[in-house]
């Protein structure tokens, strides 16, 4: 069974960058989620989810982000989803959860974001 790795590291500005390795699913779900409410918490513009590394997301998974952009929304705050593989872009696409988050191709791509946040970032479906 594999696990979930979690790296968060600070990016441009009030921005922090939240690397998943591994699996998000019921039993990893938690342990985001705890991280999570704790950076929503401080005084963080925007999240952004790295799912270079993710292979799996379960309803569990979709959850706990939905949450996150929720709360970073009710606070004025930002998400935004960075290199998501297909197979996680295509529970995305199924589920349309989040149809707000920007959808990064490249750290090129977040880092013109995070200089235009006012800026909308276009979606290419």
């Amino acid at each position: 069974m594999m696990s979930l790795n979690i790296k968060i590291t600070a990016e441009q500005g009030a921005s922090k960058r939240v690397s998943l390795n591994g699996r998000l699913d019921t039993i990893t779900a938690p342990e985001l989620e705890v991280e999570l409410d704790s950076l929503v918490a401080e005084a963080v513009q925007l999240i952004v989810f790295d799912m270079t590394d993710l292979e799996y997301i379960s309803s569990a998974g979709l959850r706990v982000i939905f949450k996150a952009t929720k709360s970073m929304k009710a606070k004025g705050g930002k998400t935004g989803i960075l290199k998501m593989q297909p197979q996680i872009k295509k529970v995305f696409d199924i589920v349309k959860a989040l149809p707000d988050v920007p959808i990064f191709k490249n750290d090129e791509e977040m880092d013109e974001y995070l200089s235009h946040m006012q800026q909308q970032v276009i979606d290419d479906q």
